[in-house]
């Protein structure tokens, strides 16, 4: 038997990240397996289903690298198909058509509720000749008695009681199909072996299972996978702050690690934190995810983001960077080679948009000091030091502006003022970066150049001049 597993997002939004660990999970699983990864998009839910959800979905997708081998396929264009199986099951008697009012289903569902029953339709045109052509529904003709076994991949055993599971609708009344048909029917034709899914889909499952034996298919495997909650225990959405898989792209996360953070969302592997796609797929297995629901924490993130953006090739992350650097008005074609920025601050930053922040010094004058790193290392004392090194960095030729040679007229300066290193190299770091972190002083120097070397030092001896005689 090929696996073949599917991704089936409705298009009424983004890609949010819970879909996007199903996604990841069923790529996985038909990757380890040497089986097929298919696209499906459920858009039968014609009011909320938009074009722009669709296109949102996708550059989700190709965003993190998750590809799939068949698809994109709609359901809207499969209607024929749809309603062809239901004459199907309307003419083996396994269909019915229901003209019950509305409210008369709402009078029953509040009885129901009124005896804390469960609320389920209550058959009462199962033996009833409804006139086709008067306003109807079709719906499927659950079997009255018997168990459905879900054997669940990751919860185990799941006995459902039919009499528990009511005639569900699978025509409307304005002729489109329902989800709960659709997915049955696309599911047999496709081929699924193995169904991947939320965990709120748990109760289709049973409904699924008879619509399909009733159709003469054999269920596909099922595994419903725990909901994803916030840092509050709720589930995640919008109030916990981004759900969007492409907002965490243009918060400057890398797909690589958004991924190796879902992937550990309910399922380890030992100790192990970071994995590579190959490693994921060679150690993935289904049967691992934990029943329990997981809680997404952004600081676990972050933290995997920096691992990433150290180990990353330079070159792929200056790529990145670049539109970041764009964001802030900056152009890295008027500085310093954006690899050798990287290079330099990669493991200074969490994510690409706090390396462009942290890295703009490199292209632009900043307006204002860091008040805390200014009144610490801009004091009075500090004024002879910066003015033999801009002194010193004056005479210096362009094409002597190298490490070897910065190091040699700072170490020069703290010797020759019979100071330790860091009084004379704090001071330089934040008279050329505006605050007190930057890499080393003679990266920092190389990557912003002799002229705005001398023009910022210059700015902090008129700051020092301004705050007048403190120490």
């Amino acid at each position: 038997m090929t696996v073949r597993t599917r991704f089936a997002p409705s298009p009424t939004g983004y890609l949010h990240v819970g879909g996007a660990r199903t996604a990841l999970f069923c790529y996985l699983y038909a990757r380890k397996h040497g089986g097929q990864f298919v696209l499906r998009i459920e858009d039968t839910d014609l009011e909320r289903s938009t074009a722009e959800s669709v296109n949102a979905i996708l550059e989700g997708m190709t965003w993190l690298g998750l590809d799939y081998d068949e698809g994109p396929f709609y359901q809207t264009q499969r209607f024929d198909r749809y309603n062809q199986i239901i004459d199907e099951l309307l003419d083996k008697g396994l269909a019915y058509r229901c003209d019950c009012p509305k409210e008369r289903l709402e009078k029953l569902r509040v009885d129901q509720m009124a005896r804390k029953q469960k609320p389920r339709y209550d058959g009462c045109c199962r033996h009833k000749q409804v006139d086709p052509s008067q306003p109807h529904v079709i719906r499927f003709k659950n079997p009255a008695d018997g168990v459905v076994i879900v054997d669940d991949l990751i919860r185990g055993r799941m006995p459902f009681a039919n009499e528990e599971l009511d005639d569900l609708i699978i025509r409307r009344s304005d002729g489109t199909p329902t989800y709960n048909l659709s997915v049955v029917v696309d599911d047999a034709d496709m081929e699924i072996t193995h169904v991947i899914r939320g965990d709120d889909h748990i109760n289709n499952t049973p409904r699924q299972i008879n619509i399909l034996r009733a159709l003469g298919f054999e269920p596909p495997r099922y595994a419903h996978v725990p909901m994803i909650l916030g840092d509050d225990g709720a589930r995640l959405s919008k109030r916990h702050g981004a759900v969007s898989v492409i907002s965490y792209r243009d918060m400057g996360y890398l797909p690589e690690a958004l991924l190796n953070y879902l992937v550990r969302l309910g399922w380890s592997h030992g100790d192990q934190e970071i994995f590579s796609i190959e490693q994921m797929i060679e150690l993935f297995d289904i049967s691992d995810v934990n029943k329990a629901a997981s809680s997404f924490n952004t600081s676990k993130l972050d933290w995997l983001n920096q691992q990433y953006l150290q180990q990353a090739e330079p070159a792929r992350v200056a790529r990145l960077l670049s539109p970041h650097m764009g964001r802030i008005d900056i152009d890295p074609s008027t500085g310093p080679d954006l690899v050798d920025v990287v290079k330099a601050q990669a493991a200074r930053a969490k994510t690409l948009v706090e390396l462009a922040e942290i890295s703009a010094f490199c292209y632009r004058d900043f307006e204002e000091f860091d008040e805390g790193s200014a009144k610490k290392h801009l004091r009075l004392v500090a004024r002879e030091p910066l003015e033999k090194l801009r002194a010193g960095f004056e005479l210096m030729a362009f094409e002597d502006w190298t490490p070897e040679q910065l190091k040699h007229v700072v170490e020069g300066v703290a010797e020759e003022l019979q100071l330790n290193l860091g009084k004379v190299a704090q001071p330089l770091r934040v008279a050329i970066v505006g605050r007190a972190a930057s890499p080393g002083i003679e990266e920092t120097l190389m990557l912003v150049g002799k002229e705005a070397t001398l023009r910022r030092i210059d700015k902090a001896l008129g700051y020092i001049a301004a705050r007048g005689g403190e120490a």
